[in-house]
């Protein structure tokens, strides 16, 4: 069996049960108990588990929330590239939901000329929205300081009301068992709403965000598709059979 089989079936395997055991894999694919301890470690040093007595555990990290300002000067190239990949699915008369954070922001700039209407509930993207002369609807409620989001029960009431075209929407964690999560629970609560009601939903987010979870679950992997840029192989693969993955150029 070739090593990028192996890989797949110990990845396949954490994914439904979070530990895998030594016996289990040689058995799986039948290899040697050598070849599979090579295996492990070779995962392990990539970031995909962490080996235990006659095993493996799964290996994910719970993320905290940035500010807007920081995440604004991480990753800039690599979020570029992925808003404008993004930007290229809107088409003249949508009807777009743009969400607060750091890449779905980068989107603005090419959405220019475009004749759509965007909701947010990004502060920020709805004053960049307007100085580009895009019809922007930026909905009502609490601003989060850290983020400059618009949350809270005013916005969902709102957001409730509306139906989009396609919707992008920023995340913190991608795992394909956790889903898409987010660290506050009324942020999630406007994505998920805005998920619910588009007829296209996309994810956006740099490579860095897959393999991490955050506190609270917006979706299931499968409800959105996901749109990035220099995703390592051994998690497209992973994600295959569960989503689709846009990469920019």
């Amino acid at each position: 069996m070739l090593t990028e089989e192996r890989h797949k079936i110990i990845l396949d395997t954490l994914a439904k049960d979070n530990i895998v055991k030594l016996q289990d894999l040689v058995d799986q694919t039948g290899s040697s108990e050598s070849t599979i301890r090579r295996d492990l470690s070779t995962l392990e040093e990539a970031g995909f588990l962490i080996r235990v007595h006659g095993g493996a555990k799964r290996n994910y990290s719970v993320s905290a929330e940035d500010r807007m300002e920081d995440k604004t000067s991480k990753n800039v190239q690599d979020k570029q590239r992925i808003a404008e990949k993004a930007a290229q699915l809107v088409s003249d008369q949508d009807i777009i939901f743009l969400d607060a954070g750091s890449t779905t922001y980068e989107m603005i700039p090419f959405l220019k000329g475009k004749s759509i209407l965007v909701v947010t509930n990004g502060v920020p993207h709805a004053s960049l929205l307007s100085d580009l002369q895009l019809e922007t609807i930026l909905i009502g409620g609490k601003i989060k300081m850290e983020t400059k989001a618009v949350i809270g029960p005013v916005s969902q009431m709102q957001m409730r009301n509306y139906r989009f075209s396609k919707a992008f929407i920023g995340i913190n964690g991608i795992d394909k068992q956790y889903g898409f999560t987010t660290p506050d629970t009324e942020e999630a609560a406007i994505k998920r709403i805005a998920i619910d009601n588009a007829a296209q939903s996309y994810v956006v987010a740099d490579a860095s965000k897959f393999k991490q979870v955050s506190f609270v679950k917006v979706c299931d992997i499968e409800d959105c598709g996901i749109i990035s840029y220099n995703v390592p192989s051994e998690i497209k693969r992973n994600l295959k059979d569960s989503t689709t993955i846009w990469e920019a150029e």
